[in-house]
């Protein structure tokens, strides 16, 4: 999709994240979203075309690094759960619990046993926190292996995305079906009404990360709230120009 097309969809999709930021200070209601898929997929700019245009002290960004050696003694879902939404919140989980199911299990970071009990307890896990009356999505970016091969190439060849690239990814570019067959036990296991997974295409990612903002405003309650434009009132006085008396002064631009 071309630059111009994708903007001219995404622009009134922003406004309408604004009006959920509204209607989640008006109800308090708390909306989790959690972003899987392989890598390369898309994850980290369709959560920057969400949260783009939003308040960062209403909508959070959770990406945590690999576990130290306190949390690895923790309840598995101990270290994601500070970080759910209090009352107003929406939280997007860049990767989140499902570590487990995906990189920990295919590249031997976890034991069967403990793979065997996240399955198990995963549903519980998700049911209790609808139960609690949080809004849980949860969505796989899939991405062909060719196409990911070359986002990994353009990642390698470009300085200014290389830090995306980790030892763990160039390990997992042989592991394509591994990642694949544990995705379907993932989802066989975790798929349920209450916590249904949503798979989007994401080989075209701009029309992925559309695809995936229109479903989640669809599937969201009815967010929208009456507009209330905002007069601002006169100055009571003229417009002051800024001016600095004392020893710190404004750097010159060299632009």
């Amino acid at each position: 999709m071309k630059s111009k097309d994708y903007e001219r969809h995404l622009d009134p999709m922003l406004l309408e994240l604004n009006n959920v930021a509204r209607w989640l200070a008006a109800t308090g209601k708390r909306v989790v979203v959690l972003l899987e898929g392989r890598d390369t997929a898309g994850k980290g700019g369709t959560i920057a075309a969400i949260t783009g245009k939003l308040n960062p002290r209403q909508v959070r960004v959770v990406a945590l690094p690999k576990p130290d050696e306190r949390e690895r003694t923790q309840w598995y879902f101990q270290r994601y759960s500070t970080h759910l939404p209090a009352a107003a919140e929406l939280v997007l989980f860049d990767r989140s619990w499902y570590n487990r199911a995906g990189v920990e299990h295919v590249m031997g970071y976890c034991s069967q046993d403990e793979y065997a009990r996240f399955l198990e307890e995963t549903p519980h896990f998700e049911h209790s926190l609808v139960d609690s009356g949080i809004l849980l999505f949860k969505y796989w970016l899939a991405v062909d292996q060719e196409e990911q091969e070359a986002r990994f190439a353009e990642r390698a060849s470009d300085p200014l995305k290389r830090w995306k690239l980790s030892p763990i990814d160039l390990v997992a570019r042989d592991k394509y079906r591994d990642y694949g067959r544990a995705r379907d036990v993932m989802f066989e296991a975790t798929h349920r009404p209450w916590a249904p997974w949503v798979v989007v295409d994401f080989n075209d990612q701009r029309r992925g990360r559309l695809t995936l903002i229109r479903h989640l405003l669809d599937a969201l309650p009815d967010y929208r709230l009456p507009d209330e434009p905002l007069d601002l009132p006169p100055l009571k006085e003229k417009p002051a120009k800024e001016r600095f008396r004392g020893p710190v002064k404004p750097i010159k631009s060299r632009y």
